[in-house]
């Protein structure tokens, strides 16, 4: 089924979450595929790749405030008791970095896949 809240999320990328997606949609050829925001539970996650139980979030300043903060460590913590390690990075770091940060989802990714 459908998510139109993730639907709309999909159309509103950040400038971030856009240079992420490109890299790691193609990583499908390596048996690594991610999906972009992508329901889980009662949350919306930015990028998850099933195969690896691993969750990708792109983090803006909004991020950075107390209540944000609080939120984002319960999710956390839910997702990691359903079995998904999280990584979060900045979006002034996915824009600066870009190829450190992709090659790092991609290893810890690989990891997790193997036996």
């Amino acid at each position: 089924m459908s998510n139109p809240l993730a639907r709309a999320m999909r159309r509103r990328m950040s400038d971030a979450e856009v240079r992420l997606w490109v890299n790691l949609r193609g990583m499908r050829q390596s048996g690594l595929a991610f999906r972009r925001q992508s329901p889980l539970g009662r949350y919306i996650v930015d990028f998850e790749c099933r195969k690896a139980k691993l969750i990708v979030e792109v983090d803006g300043a909004q991020h950075d405030q107390a209540d944000a903060r609080a939120y984002d460590e319960a999710r956390t913590a839910w997702l990691k008791s359903e079995g998904y390690e999280v990584l979060r990075f900045w979006n002034y770091d996915v824009l600066t970095r870009t190829d450190e940060i992709v090659q790092h989802i991609v290893r810890v990714a690989r990891e997790r896949v193997q036996p």
